[in-house]
């Protein structure tokens, strides 16, 4: 029983870093258009045997595009712009296959649960 405990911490801890990888990729979307925003990053380290966790969020140090725009307001001396360093290609990208990884864990604690369920009712036998 315990062996199914641990399977069900590993793909809650897995969900949850993937949770939290899928919110940072909306956020950085969102933010796409926002001068002056970095993109933000997540890694994710084993804090267990089988439990995955997140390390600190950190800031892309991609430099950010800078776009030729003196009647903008926050254009600097020169007329540039500092825009942001989101790829919304890349942010669709990690955001599928977070995604993916959310379901397959998921999928891993559905079945995991049924396990148990299924022991528990012969052990009630």
């Amino acid at each position: 029983m315990a062996d199914l405990t641990d399977a069900l911490g590993a793909a809650m801890s897995g969900m949850r870093a993937q949770a939290l990888r899928l919110r940072l990729s909306a956020e950085n979307a969102a933010h796409a258009d926002t001068p002056g925003f970095h993109r933000k990053t997540v890694s994710f380290r084993e804090v267990a045997d089988g439990l995955v966790g997140t390390g600190p969020v950190r800031l892309d140090p991609t430099p950010p595009e800078r776009r030729h725009d003196p009647s903008h307001p926050l254009a600097d001396a020169e007329g540039y712009v500092e825009g942001s360093n989101v790829n919304l290609l890349l942010e669709i990208a990690d955001a599928r296959e977070a995604g993916r990884s959310y379901e397959a864990n998921l999928k891993m604690f559905e079945q995991t649960r049924a396990m148990s369920s299924a022991l528990l009712d012969l052990l009630r036998r």
